[in-house]
């Protein structure tokens, strides 16, 4: 799964026709494969996402789509009401193409999984001059600025090699390539190889690369039910899947079934995703202060690669709501950040 910041789907998304704002009953929702989303996958098979649907009356389509960025674009172009997605993703693709858009849900962050490899090195700052390669403009791309960061390097001071999340691993192979940054199960596989170093990941910039549930904001204005059927069903998927019950422990195998691996697998990539399985957390997430300067950074990197649109002259250009306030420009807000959903949730309300 490629979590993936990409140009040229900041298209004129805003002048192609978007999923009606009005009232209605029927909902599509679309996810892709990565640990924190597969969930959304076994709600759908498990009926829990029906169950919710039903008692608010509305239908609910949950539709998984292999290809992220494609998903990603299909949301933005108004072929899905929401979508999973990461806060970076729904900076630069749907806010830059004019759609304005709520994370309804913040399901968790990158702890561990996202990471920089060197070979034969074990300090970062040995990256200096290095060819690097990695997905361009990915969170991995973006982790790396902010590792180089803590060293007093920029990205001036090596070479990115914009390679395929497919070819990683056997690039890495090569004798010609000693530097990656990818993300997990890709960076498991790679701090396999010999003489291969772990010098840097998300765990050191907790918080910043955050996976989330993005919805249509007009969409969720006029619908508040698909909002509090979407939140119910998450936090019931979530207890069913958390703790060390042979019930939970049967989710989490079916989870790991669906993406590819086995329980231990399946467990090894969560050990390095913080998960939200109480909604009292992911509501103390959203209102911290911290995510406002956490969009900040996710704005000045996406700006600097040219990520906010043709017409942006700053990185202030996008206005992204948070509890703590906005940054950027509140007249083109095109981001939102809201607990109020997953307060309900966490007070009963649902």
């Amino acid at each position: 799964m490629t979590r993936n910041l990409f140009t040229a789907l900041t298209l004129s998304f805003a002048l192609v026709a978007a999923p009606s704002a009005f009232a209605k009953d029927k909902f599509d929702v679309c996810w892709s494969i990565y640990v924190g989303w597969m969930p959304w996958g076994y709600g759908d098979n498990a009926g829990i996402v029906d169950k919710w649907a039903d008692k608010y009356d509305i239908e609910i389509n949950v539709t998984q789509i292999n290809d992220y960025i494609e998903s990603i674009n299909q949301y933005t172009s108004g072929g899905y009401d929401g979508c999973v997605m990461t806060n970076m993703d729904a900076l630069t693709i749907p806010a830059a193409g004019g759609v304005d858009s709520t994370a309804l849900i913040v399901g968790d962050f990158s702890n561990g999984n996202d990471g920089v490899i060197l070979k034969g090195e074990d300090e970062l700052s040995a990256i200096e001059g290095q060819r690097v390669n990695l997905v361009e403009l990915s969170v991995s791309h973006y982790m790396l600025a902010r590792g180089l960061e803590t060293v007093g390097l920029t990205e001036r001071d090596l070479t990115v090699v914009n390679t395929s999340d497919a070819d990683l691993v056997s690039a890495y192979t090569s004798d010609d390539v000693s530097a990656v940054a990818t993300w997990n199960p890709l960076l498991s596989e790679i701090l396999k190889t010999p003489d291969s170093h772990l010098v840097f990941d998300s765990s050191q910039i907790p918080g910043e690369i955050i996976d989330l549930m993005i919805v249509n904001t007009e969409v969720l204005q006029n619908n508040p039910k698909l909002g509090k059927a979407l939140t119910g069903a998450w936090y019931e998927i979530m207890a069913n899947m958390s703790g060390d019950s042979d019930s939970a422990k049967e989710v989490r195998t079916q989870l790991a079934n669906a993406s590819g691996t086995d329980l231990a697998g399946y467990e090894n990539q969560l050990d390095t995703t913080r998960m939200f399985y109480e909604a009292e957390d992911a509501v103390a997430f959203v209102n911290s202060p911290e995510l406002k300067t956490t969009m900040q950074r996710v704005a000045e990197f996406s700006f600097k690669h040219g990520l906010l649109g043709e017409g942006a002259p700053d990185s202030t250009f996008i206005g992204v709501e948070t509890p703590a306030g906005t940054y950027g420009n509140p007249a083109n807000t095109q981001l939102r950040f809201t607990p109020e959903y997953m307060q309900m949730a966490a007070d009963g309300q649902l």
